[in-house]
């Protein structure tokens, strides 16, 4: 595998592969017990992908600060409160900075537990709410071949379909966004503009081997709303489900990873660096993922083009890295470039940690079919169609945050205090 076009459809070619075990150290030692992996082999394991795939991270800022510009009750026909803020990563004015975009339904009792994703085209994308702010940062338009220009009118409102945000809210969620822009360009040259210009180390002008890349500046990103989330008094900050899909399926698995604080991890057909299995070898490659979009990752991994045996993880181990929190990925019949089977897998693969600590994992050992979600405490589906965030994936999403600690179990929680309390069975 030496050039950027390579990939494969075809399993006959995936081959046999040993993936490294997840509860086996460094060392030989076998982790024995929850504390071992706590204490232990989940730091090693994140060491490890730190140095060999998405690069070190900087902690929080302490200059970092929130400057919240809107606050509508009334918005969406006043089905919501949307809320507009800033957060400044240095505190300084013109610094680099990033636009968080809330809406909070009106009728739920606060706080709420919220969606948290990033997005491609910018926050007055998402809905056509003439209220949200147009983004004045870079942006791509690939179906116009503009490959920089400003936001305009006519793209408010313009990719709405990835979020239905009216069936969140009615379903007692929060919604919140953030253009991945802001945080950094989308191409090699981005992180000139980004937040990696003023807070990544460079070394004789370049950036350290192990140094974060795109991607975990995105991830970075996710991590800092969660900072301003926790100070929202409406925003149930312990019930924050972060997701992404594609390549910022990719961001939201790392972020989880890293972030405890992160109740809810969902990757959307998140694919070669996400949540399918590197060795499988199947759809996008390592090879081909680093030579076309080289700043995704750290500069040392792309030693493992083409030597992805050699890769000391694997992508289930990402995974475990998020246990016992639960944890939602989905694939799409149709995408075989994000290798549906090796997200299955990958899942499939991190149980036994969740195991290890007392949970179920994921439940069932063979892939389902279409449109038949698993809903354990990893969940997965593979449903009907193409690469895409649609209707069915949030409601799914929505679905599995309802069973694991969201709305609905909340409301049973209390229909049981209240039964209690009542003076006749």
């Amino acid at each position: 595998m030496t050039t950027a076009e390579e990939f494969n459809y075809d399993e006959s070619k995936v081959g046999e592969y040993t993936l490294p075990d997840s509860l086996v150290m460094l060392d030989g030692r076998k982790v024995a017990d929850a504390a071992m992996w706590k204490e232990r082999r989940r730091p090693e394991i994140l060491r490890l992908f730190e140095e060999h795939v998405y690069g070190r991270s900087p902690g929080r800022p302490q200059e970092m600060s929130f400057k919240a510009f809107d606050n509508d009750p009334r918005a969406l026909g006043g089905l919501a409160t949307r809320k507009q803020v800033t957060v400044a990563f240095t505190g300084q004015p013109g610094g680099p900075s990033m636009d968080l975009l809330i809406y909070l339904p009106n009728k739920a009792k606060k706080p709420v537990p919220t969606f948290l994703l990033m997005n491609f085209w910018g926050n007055h994308s998402v809905h056509p709410d003439p209220g949200i702010r147009l983004s004045e940062r870079w942006m791509v338009e690939k179906a116009a071949g503009v490959v920089n220009h400003r936001a305009t009118e006519a793209s408010r409102g313009s990719r709405p379909s990835r979020h239905p945000i009216e069936k969140i809210l009615a379903r007692g969620y929060g919604y919140a966004t953030i253009y991945y822009g802001d945080i950094e360009p989308d191409h090699p040259q981005g992180y000139k503009d980004g937040v990696r210009s003023v807070l990544g180390p460079l070394a004789e002008g370049k950036h350290p081997r192990d140094a974060w890349g795109a991607i975990g500046a995105w991830a970075w990103g996710l991590r800092r709303a969660m900072d301003y989330l926790e100070t929202d008094k409406d925003i149930d900050a312990r019930r924050v489900a972060v997701l992404g899909h594609s390549r910022l399926g990719k961001t939201a698995l790392w972020a989880g990873a890293q972030d405890e604080r992160f109740a809810i991890v969902i990757s959307n057909e998140s694919g070669c660096g996400g949540a399918a299995l590197s060795r499988r070898w199947y759809g996008e490659t390592v090879n081909r993922i680093n030579n076309v979009f080289p700043h995704w990752f750290c500069e040392n991994f792309k030693q493992y083009n083409g030597r992805e045996k050699d890769l000391p993880v694997d992508q289930h181990m990402l995974i475990a890295l998020i246990a016992p929190r639960p944890v939602y990925v989905a694939s799409a019949e149709e995408d075989r470039w994000a290798d549906p089977r090796g997200e299955f897998l990958s899942a499939k693969h991190a149980s036994p940690v969740y195991r290890l600590l007392g949970t179920e994992g994921l439940v069932g050992d063979d892939m389902p079919a279409v449109n038949q979600p698993i809903q354990s405490i990893i969940g997965y589906h593979i449903r009907g169609g193409e690469h895409d965030l649609t209707e069915y994936d949030w409601l799914r999403y929505v679905d599995f945050a309802d069973k694991h600690g969201g709305v609905e179990k909340t409301r049973r929680h209390r229909g049981t205090e209240e039964s209690r309390r009542t003076p006749c069975e």
